[in-house]
């Protein structure tokens, strides 16, 4: 059996692009690059949360037992040490990112 690997909040803030997505749930590290053209609620949901800790976002909306049971294929190793929390400088570059992708779409 494969060793659960580890992942620091640097290493999972690299993940925050539209084709590499990974988030924090729980302590728990998920790719969901697979599943953002999928998801119910829509990208921006997803995108807002790239490479942070989307605990309270996943439970302010209030995921079924199926969401949760899905999540579990997108898992890909645990966090090590503190969540990746969004900065100042990093949300104003998100901002941008989420402006400019807007753009694209329309």
């Amino acid at each position: 059996m494969s060793e659960t690997k580890s992942f620091t909040a640097a290493e999972i803030k690299q993940h925050d692009k539209r084709d590499d997505i990974w988030i924090v749930v729980h302590g728990k590290v998920y790719d969901v690059t697979k599943f953002l053209d999928e998801h119910p609620g829509g990208e921006e949901v997803i995108l807002e949360v790239a490479g942070l800790d989307a605990t309270d976002a996943f439970e302010d909306i209030g995921h079924s037992e199926d969401a949760r049971e899905l999540l579990k294929d997108y898992f890909v190793g645990n966090l090590q040490g503190a969540a990746p929390t969004q900065g100042a400088a990093d949300a104003a570059a998100s901002d941008d990112d989420r402006a400019q992708m807007r753009t694209k779409q329309n």
